[in-house]
């Protein structure tokens, strides 16, 4: 039996993703699990599957294309089938696309004019339904809008999210402003001269990156603690480590362990807000910010708190590769309960990063230097680092923080301690 394969739900949040490339061409065999095409969601490159043996007979959604969550982008033929059955399915996608671009009976004459002042209505399928991506049933079912009294904007005439939040925002009232007298006008810089600029389209992960920091830094109530940790101890035990262990590990490694060590000592910091409650997490998953040519991603280290230091060093490694080859699976870069950020490797002293919603903390961890402190009375050098902790203040207080802001120093100066 002929299948029209349909956009996967890759991309949670999205109303659809890109095709970045066809592993299979028209004409060939497919069989169970061959990798049928690359998808770019808004974390990384990832690969559809085929569920079912057969023959690619049509591309329908070329590489380089968006496609909606549910649409079709293609069209497998089993074993036998050829071009009647190919036309059956084609006919079968023609036919949903025509319902859904069909438009409401046309009103009365009586009745044309006010028609005409409204607003347009949406598209329906045969049998009444309304043709709408799920995503976009769910945000007018949260604001309360009709369906029905919406058009759609994509592909078919399909309901997307991007119609539903300009509804949302047409229905909001608007406060008349208060007349004022009018600014006096401010000067306008130029416009660069046509061809000295490049304008480079953002991807699928630079538009969420942006829309995600956007809405932390202004909905997230955030506060910053910062403290210096002596690192003398640290080095001097990485060295140990590195002198007898097979596999060489970092001072990241060894901070990604003290901010696991810290959270399992303090479980109340372990935490995030919701609306409805405090979630407080069970177990100690911790986010490494990794630097990529299209964006920062955060893949998750599981169980950090119970990882050997070799462990935490090993799975690091295997996920920034694969975070920069753009091969990572959504529950590697999901679910991670505190990040940390670290630019000490580029020589930054200190910084502080903005918070990874929904996550209530995120350490920003500079370079180790030498710096003149005072011990004892007298001065000395000493290997230091600074670190800030940026924090949700509707999930955790100042003084929780800095409580486990001095946890984490403690451990970082006593590092033996994390190990045991």
């Amino acid at each position: 039996m002929a299948t029209v394969l349909t956009m996967p739900g890759v991309a949670t949040g999205d109303d659809g993703a890109l095709i970045v490339a066809w592993s299979k061409q028209e004409g060939e065999a497919v069989a169970v699990g061959d990798v049928l095409l690359e998808i770019e969601t808004e974390k990384a490159i990832v690969e559809m599957n085929a569920e079912s043996a057969g023959v690619l007979a049509r591309i329908l959604v070329p590489a380089g294309r968006t496609a909606e969550v549910g649409a079709p982008i293609g069209v497998l033929l089993a074993q036998g089938e050829g071009d009647a059955q190919l036309q059956a399915a084609l006919a079968g996608v023609d036919a949903e696309a025509a319902a859904g671009e069909a438009a409401p009976a046309a009103a009365p004459a009586a009745e044309a004019a006010p028609a005409a002042a409204s607003a347009p209505v949406a598209a329906v399928q045969a049998g009444g339904r309304i043709f709408a991506s799920p995503l976009a049933r769910r945000l007018a079912r949260e604001a309360n809008l009709d369906l029905a009294a919406l058009s759609g904007s994509g592909p078919r005439g399909r309901i997307i999210k991007r119609d539903v939040l300009q509804a949302q925002s047409a229905a909001r009232p608007v406060a008349a402003p208060a007349p004022v007298a009018a600014p006096a006008a401010a000067p306008v810089a130029a416009a660069p001269a046509a061809g000295n600029y490049t304008d480079v389209p953002h991807s699928a992960m630079r538009r969420t990156i942006a829309r995600r920091l956007t809405e932390s830094k202004s909905s997230v109530p955030h506060f910053y603690l910062r403290a210096d940790c002596r690192m003398d101890a640290l080095l001097a035990l990485r060295a140990q480590v590195n002198a007898a262990a097979p596999r060489k590990v970092s001072v990241n490694d060894f901070i990604i362990k003290a901010v696991a060590a810290a959270l399992r000592e303090m479980p109340e910091m372990n935490v995030s807000w919701t609306d409805e409650a405090l979630r407080q997490y069970k177990d100690v998953d911790i986010s490494v910010a990794v630097s990529t040519d299209t964006g920062l991603l955060t893949p998750v280290v599981k169980g950090a708190d119970r990882a050997s230091i070799s462990d935490i060093s090993r799975s690091v490694a295997d996920l920034a590769e694969r975070a920069r080859a753009g091969k990572l699976q959504p529950a590697e870069y999901q679910g991670g309960s505190f990040t940390i950020s670290n630019l000490g490797m580029f020589g930054v002293d200190e910084f502080a990063a903005i918070i990874n919603p929904p996550q209530a903390a995120i350490l920003a961890v500079g370079a180790a230097s030498q710096r003149v402190i005072v011990e004892d009375g007298q001065m000395a050098i000493a290997q230091m680092m600074t670190v800030t902790l940026s924090v949700d203040h509707r999930a955790i207080d100042g003084a929780l923080a800095a409580r486990w802001l001095g946890v984490f120093k403690r451990i970082v100066e006593n590092p033996l301690s994390a190990l045991i």
